[in-house]
């Protein structure tokens, strides 16, 4: 013990330490609960903003109503209605064009946030700006979408109402103290909100969130805007009932051949999404290209909708009536095939040219379109398949979302809580799977996260457990280490790390009392550039050691290292805290990733009996 180094592998006797070694210590002596009072407030702050974002869900509703009914039918009221029945004639064209110019003025006078859909436009301010989003949004974006949507455009209203409340809540989280964490939680817990209250979908809602806007699953996140969905949810109850969006009759079990046809299906559809994402992509491109002021482009995009709607009047507004009649087996093959084609142009014309409206809704019913005309055919032609073309349309919606978006668990169970229909769940989740695969293995990014990776923002939405999680300080940390004692002048302890052999090589050195007893770190640049010859060791420390136990995890190292900005960490024993056994610097934290790296790469010999 006395001797000025020592090589440690036995953590010896437990010896009482200083109290900040106790401090440091106790921050890692138990694993914390999962979950904490400050979650509770933040469940508390997520149900009241979910109560206000139904609340404007419906008002936004209310609002797309009143344009529509102003612009196409000349009368006053909130009523949502469809505009295909217009009686306009010709001059339904300017209508489109009308709108477009109202919210060209807007985005130039107001914000550009408001162009797109919205989705993606909030992914990035949760990657980028701590999920600060800026409160004339709040305002700006359902007023705008209603004009676009009002006046003919092809949207639907789901998008600037999941943005909406994703706005309102990144609000709520600037106005009250607030982590950035917290914040994006609150982001992703009112766009949930808008999505339920528009559909009833309150599972596929907190679903949308994870697989797109929270970008992790903890339980800290999830509980919160698994609540707020769920108020939300009983909110448009209270107003328009509990029946489901999109009422069906009653499917049938399908067999094994029909299932296998809906796998077929769902590929398809994988590769139409990826037609499509790449299609409104492109058609955007085009825009930028243009000579002119980007205030001009969406009445460029509503004159293609109002020439499209005026031969293709169904291809105008929302178009929910369309998803319905085609799951419902109401629309014959050509009205399949002509409608969703035009409102297909229409669309990736208007979101191109940077109106604002959403994704879902034209999605859904170029999807349901495909998939019941497919669905026609096959029933034409391989009768015995035994498909059913309302389960081919609802294959169809649910695919063409699932490998547009990439929400693959979302777009299954929102098939489901917008039809109630069970029997649809095995079908839904062999089509969209299928469709995922086939975008996954076609295109790097989605329709959501292509605009924000051209900006250059890193955008991954594949969640893995944290692997430093799952290694322990032991596996890694325990091992001799060179110590300095305490009382050694720093003229003998440099003339050792220039000397000396290769044990002296590394960068930090514990520094222990006269009873073997860890009191602080020296690095090696604190110890050569001491230029007092007699200066004790003691006397170089600054400030207290930050140790770790072998019972640690990699993680909560890591994490210790960033927070106190060190690089390496002394390992001592839980029973005797002042004894080191080991230690644990950043290279050790690298090196545990090789055989994580080796299990991804390796591909190992099949199995053979000897």
């Amino acid at each position: 013990m006395s001797h000025p180094e020592r090589n440690l592998s036995d953590p010896g006797e437990a010896i009482p330490i200083a109290p900040s070694f106790i401090e440091q210590r106790s921050a890692l002596a138990s694993q914390p609960p999962l979950l904490d009072a400050r979650v509770v407030l933040i469940c508390a702050r997520a149900v009241l903003l979910a109560l206000v974002a139904a609340g404007v869900a419906q008002l936004l509703t209310a609002l797309i109503g009143l344009v529509t009914n102003l612009a196409f039918y000349a009368r006053v009221s909130t009523e949502f209605v469809s505009p295909a029945n217009h009686m306009r004639g010709g001059s339904v064209v300017l209508v489109p064009v009308l709108g477009g110019l109202l919210v060209g003025l807007m985005a130039r006078y107001g914000s550009q946030a408001i162009r797109g859909h919205g989705i993606p436009e909030a992914m990035e301010q949760v990657l980028k700006n701590h999920s600060r989003i800026p409160a004339r949004m709040t305002l700006l974006k359902p007023l705008s979408a209603a004009i676009a949507i009002g006046t003919g455009g092809p949207f639907g209203a789901e998008g600037p109402i999941i943005a909406t409340g994703g706005a309102l809540g990144s609000l709520l989280g600037q106005l009250l103290p607030t982590s950035a964490a917290e914040r994006k939680t609150l982001l992703a817990a009112g766009a949930a909100a808008g999505m339920a209250a528009t559909f009833g979908s309150p599972v596929s809602a907190v679903l949308l969130a994870v697989e797109l806007l929270l970008f992790e699953y903890r339980p800290r996140s999830l509980v919160p805007v698994a609540l707020a969905a769920a108020a939300a949810t009983s909110v448009r109850v209270v107003f328009v009932g509990s029946a489901p969006v999109f009422p069906m009759p009653q499917l049938l079990q399908p067999g094994a051949a029909a299932l296998t046809a809906y796998v077929l299906l769902g590929g398809v559809l994988g590769l139409l999404s990826v037609w499509v994402t790449r299609g409104v992509y492109w058609i955007e491109t085009l825009f930028e290209r243009l000579p002119i002021h980007f205030m001009w482009w969406p009445a460029l995009g509503g004159l293609a909708v109002g020439v499209i709607g005026l031969f293709a009047p169904r291809t105008l507004g929302v178009g929910y009536d369309n998803i319905e009649q085609m799951l419902s087996g109401e629309l014959p093959l050509a009205v399949f095939g002509w409608l969703c084609a035009w409102k297909l142009v229409s669309w990736t014309i208007a979101l191109g040219s940077g109106t604002s409206g959403g994704t879902l809704a034209p999605l859904f019913t170029v999807g349901a379109g495909v998939g019941g005309a497919l669905g026609v055919l096959v029933t034409q032609l391989m009768p015995a398949l035994g498909v059913d073309v309302r389960i081919a349309a609802l294959v169809g919606m649910a695919a063409i979302f699932a490998g547009a978006s990439r929400a693959l668990l979302a777009s299954v169970v929102f098939a489901f809580e917008t039809t109630r229909q069970p029997l649809g769940l095995l079908p839904l989740l062999a089509g969209c799977t299928a469709a995922y695969l086939v975008s996954c293995l076609s295109m790097r990014h989605s329709i959501m996260t292509e605009k924000i990776a051209r900006r250059g923002v890193p955008v991954t939405t594949e969640y893995s457990a944290d692997f430093l999680e799952q290694v322990r300080v032991a596996e890694h940390g325990l091992r001799d280490v060179v110590c300095l004692n305490a009382e050694d002048r720093a003229t003998a302890a440099q003339e050792r790390l220039l000397t000396a052999s290769a044990d002296y090589q590394h960068q930090g050195f514990p520094i222990l009392d006269r009873g073997g007893e860890l009191i602080g770190v020296l690095t090696r640049r604190d110890l050569l550039r001491a230029h007092a010859p007699d200066t004790l060791l003691r006397d170089l420390l600054t400030r207290p050691a930050v140790v770790v136990h072998p019972e640690a995890t990699l993680r909560e190292a890591a994490d210790l290292m960033a927070t106190h900005h060190i690089g390496r960490l002394p390992v001592v024993s839980r029973r005797a805290p002042g004894q080191v056994v080991g230690i644990i610097t950043r290279s050790d934290l690298l090196a545990a990733h090789l055989p994580r790296l080796a299990q991804q790469t390796r591909v190992q010999r099949p199995w053979r009996a000897a």
